[in-house]
């Protein structure tokens, strides 16, 4: 009975120990997993594991779209992978050294020399903007410490058609030229994050949550019509290799709304790939360079003169002998023109014309012209780096600046604040700014010069494309055309070199009605033919012909010309006409 009591005591000891061990276990547990305040509870050992597993990612904003204004894409962001290392990490592993270099296409000394560089860091990368399957590729090695991040990569579908204008990003997405840095807060988005689970090789294996979403980028409309951009560059292109010019620039700009419908220079390059860009290709030069207009500017000095009343279109002024005397200087005609009115000095771009004509004027009424029509200011773009010319005032005028102020010397401008002179013109005397951006309406202008002084200054240009003037070669068979042709000695160490030029041609298109202005600037053309009439006015009228018809604008019945012999430019040209 003894023996049985005691083996009783025994069983019942057992399992009072088995139930106090229990209930320690479940205290422990429930310390651990239950109980907030407990010293080192589950607060704590889940902290320790988020730490280990969770990690919050950014997430990558895409930035807006840039399209032309019938919305063709000019610039967009793709999605590609960038592969990124932690140095602490890989440096662990040596071993995997050589493959990771073979797949990055590295020598495994400069891999080895990045790491020891980074060493003291978490991140390091490796290759930038990579295509997804050539990152899989990398990461299928299964290499502790390398890891993956998406990003974007902005493309333009236009390539150097659109480079100077739409402009580019460096490689974190940030505007670094053209409308992509004017507008990139506007384009740029807002990054988001998110919470996700990452396994010991740093995989995300589940996403735990968004904390904030990414916000993309604003699109934008640009004012251009890609199809004319398209018209316009090659025109563009194909005159500077005819000619074996230094550079050209095109303008092509809606009459009636101050919209650019197309803006090309040369050279240019492709920002899609940006292995071999020279400097010098970066510049928008029909905004940012400046030159001497020469004689393209003769209209906008006849419509001061015409303002003051003292003038007529069918005012008479006697060229003979064919040079005048100003100072010092001796201002040259090629032929004795004789007697010729203001129309015809501006078609036959009378150099000894325009300086009487300018010699009997208040001094200060061409400048302050000049700038009503917007030289010498800005013309409303926006465009980093835009330049607004040079237009001198003087205290006390020589007779010999005043004359070079008529037609084109002692002044300079850009290729787009000439052709927003001429779209006063065009407008009837009514300037509005220059837009780079789509507008749905036009813009209200302001009337700067009163209409029939600009109606008269139109029909003296629609002579200058006529047989008898210096733009012939800017004459279309389908539509009615109106301009003026220019050539200008550029400027040199210690004055003006002898061999080299701007030739330049602006238009307006349809004369009767006009919906663009086109201006063509051919710098240091390298050819025996370098006068504007010959350079700029042929690609004038390529550029003016396919864009109207582009723009679907109904062919008017066709023009009439003079019979004049078809070579009278080239004639014109031998005997020196500043055309």
């Amino acid at each position: 009975m003894q023996q049985q009591r005691l083996q009783s005591w025994r069983f019942y000891s057992v399992v009072l120990a088995m139930l106090l061990l229990a209930a320690v276990l479940l205290w422990r547990m429930a310390s651990l997993q239950v109980l907030p305040d407990a010293d080192r509870g589950f607060e704590f050992l889940q902290g320790q594991g988020e730490a280990r597993t969770v990690r919050t990612e950014p997430i990558s904003a895409y930035r807006g779209v840039i399209t032309d204004r019938n919305g063709e894409p000019l610039a967009v962001s793709t999605p590609v992978e960038s592969i990124w290392a932690n140095p602490k990490v890989l440096l662990q592993h040596p071993k995997d050294w050589s493959r990771l270099a073979q797949a990055l296409s590295w020598d495994k000394a400069m891999l080895e020399s990045r790491l020891v560089k980074f060493s003291a860091k978490e991140f390091m990368y490796l290759e930038r903007h990579l295509p997804p399957h050539e990152a899989a590729t990398i990461l299928d090695l299964g290499i502790d410490g390398v890891y993956a991040q998406r990003e974007y990569r902005r493309y333009y579908p236009a390539g150097e058609v659109t480079a100077h204008l739409v402009g580019m990003t460096d490689i974190d997405d940030r505007g670094q030229e053209g409308m992509e840095l004017a507008y990139d807060a506007w384009l740029t988005g807002e990054s988001g994050a998110k919470q996700v689970m990452k396994d010991l090789r740093g995989r995300t294996i589940k996403e735990l949550g968004l904390i904030k979403s990414a916000r993309s980028g604003q699109a934008m409309a640009l004012s251009i019509d890609l199809r004319l951009q398209y018209v316009a560059y090659r025109e563009l292109k194909q005159a500077v290799a005819n000619f074996g010019a230094k550079a050209g620039s095109v303008v092509v700009l809606n009459a009636k709304t101050g919209e650019v419908l197309a803006m090309a220079n040369q050279p240019s390059y492709n920002p899609n790939d940006r292995s071999n860009i020279a400097p010098a290709s970066l510049r928008n030069r029909a905004i940012t360079d400046v030159f001497e207009p020469g004689s393209t500017i003769k209209p906008l000095a006849v419509l001061a003169a015409l303002e003051t009343e003292k003038f007529k279109p069918y005012t008479v002024i006697d060229t003979t002998p064919g040079y005048v005397q100003v100072g010092r200087k001796t201002l040259l005609d090629p032929v004795n023109y004789g007697e010729l009115d203001i129309t015809r000095i501006i078609a036959k771009s009378s150099q000894v014309g325009m300086t009487k004509m300018a010699l009997q004027l208040e001094p200060d009424v061409v400048r302050d012209m000049y700038y009503r029509l917007g030289l010498g200011q800005g013309t409303g773009t926006g465009f980093p780096g835009e330049a607004v010319g040079v237009l001198p005032a003087y205290d006390r005028w020589r007779p010999i600046q005043q004359a070079t102020y008529a037609f084109g010397y002692g002044l300079n401008l850009t290729v787009v604040q000439l052709a927003q002179a001429y779209a006063v013109i065009a407008n009837e005397g009514v300037k509005r700014p220059v837009s780079l951006l789509r507008t749905d309406k036009s813009p209200p202008g302001q009337k700067v010069v009163e209409a029939h002084y600009a109606r008269d200054v139109m029909k003296m240009l629609r002579k200058v494309v006529s047989d008898d003037g210096t733009g012939s070669r800017a004459f279309i068979d389908s539509y009615s055309v109106a301009g003026k042709t220019g050539t200008a000695h550029k400027a040199d160490a210690g004055g003006y070199a002898d061999h080299l030029y701007i030739g330049s041609f602006v238009g307006v298109a349809p004369a009767d009605d006009p919906e663009i202005i086109v201006a063509v600037m051919i710098d240091e053309p390298r050819d025996t033919k370098y006068h504007g009439g010959q350079v700029a006015a042929p690609t004038f009228a390529k550029i003016t012909e396919d864009a109207l018809r582009l723009l679907q604008e109904p062919p008017h019945s066709k023009p009439v010309r003079l019979s004049v012999s078809p070579k009278s430019v080239d004639q014109l040209a031998a005997h020196g006409v500043a055309l």
